[in-house]
């Protein structure tokens, strides 16, 4: 699933940078065996770059992929390293290399881990003990994870879910529809709410093709899903779009304070206090997202009130 050569534009102006990973809807996985792409990668659109030193590397490659990022991310204690609060994608609980992995990390300016194959409260659960204080995305990938999801997302260092679609797939023998992947994709989503976590990051969408990638954010966002997982650069801006609040939402929320406002400014019927939740959630996510609306509307007629995909 991973792309070795991704298309990395070191030239573009328009470029991102690292917000809340509460609210990160782009995650960026990046070989941690290609340190010259570890740069290029910080200057892309991506919400969080999660450094792999996981799936994409072969065992043969580890540590000195572990290396790689160590160096990158610098010193805990001392000068900081050029990518100082990136995110690592570790090795999983009971893997050879999870402990040297986390020991490595320890000793850095890592913002957070992602760790890969979680089945149970305990691979969350002694991954937090050696790195206390530090956020942990519990990425679930089989269905013996799926089945402990509500338990793993109640884990005391659990900070969000994410959503290894590829492995789960091939340890299932589900196919890619998401009409096949309902009923996980509301796992994720229901088990997060319940455990008071932010929304649950799916999983990656393979290839180039931009329609494919538009329709799987789409997906995601229908089912509630605030984030996704990036396989190269040029995916991350398509998924910040597709994962943020519209035009058409931004306008109905503005549309909606004002007639709000109009009316006296008091709860006139039990649909007000949803509706208020709804608008406020919608312009504190475009305000946090630096989104304005647009000056032109083309469409002179009321904008419909949008469907609650916004769950953080």
């Amino acid at each position: 699933m991973y792309d070795d050569n991704p298309t990395y534009d070191t030239e573009s102006t328009d470029i991102g940078s690292r917000i809340d990973p509460v609210l990160a809807r782009s995650w960026l996985l990046v070989n941690g065996s290609h340190y010259a792409k570890f740069e290029p990668a910080s200057r892309s659109r991506a919400d969080i770059v999660v450094l792999d030193i996981e799936d994409a590397v072969a065992p043969k490659d580890k540590v000195s992929a572990r290396d790689n990022v160590v160096r990158w991310l610098g010193p805990k204690e001392g000068t900081a390293g050029p990518g100082a609060g990136d995110w690592v994608r570790v090795n999983g609980f009971g893997t050879p290399w999870w402990a040297d992995d986390l020991e490595a990390l320890s000793q850095t300016t890592v913002g957070g881990v992602m760790l890969a194959m979680v089945e149970s409260v305990d691979h969350v659960t002694e991954t937090a003990k050696r790195l206390p204080g530090l956020p942990i995305v519990a990425l679930v990938e089989t269905a013996r994870g799926l089945e402990r999801i509500s338990e793993i997302a109640a884990t005391k260092g659990t900070f969000r879910l994410a959503f290894g679609i590829g492995d789960f797939r091939r340890d299932t023998g589900f196919g890619d529809n998401p009409q096949t992947l309902a009923y996980a994709r509301s796992r994720f989503t229901i088990a997060a709410k319940a455990a008071h976590l932010p929304s649950a990051i799916d999983g990656p969408t393979v290839g180039s093709s931009a329609l494919k990638l538009s329709e799987a954010t789409a997906v995601s966002a229908e089912f509630g899903m605030t984030g996704k997982i990036c396989l190269t650069p040029g995916q991350c801006a398509q998924v910040n779009e597709g994962l943020s609040p519209s035009q058409d939402e931004i306008t109905w929320a503005r549309e909606f304070f004002a007639e709000f406002e109009r009316d006296g400014g008091e709860i006139r019927n039990g649909s007000d206090l949803p509706r208020i939740a709804r608008a406020t959630k919608i312009l504190d996510l475009a305000r946090s997202y630096g989104i304005t609306a647009s000056d032109y509307d083309d469409d002179p007629v009321h904008a419909p009130a949008p469907s609650d995909t916004h769950h953080f």
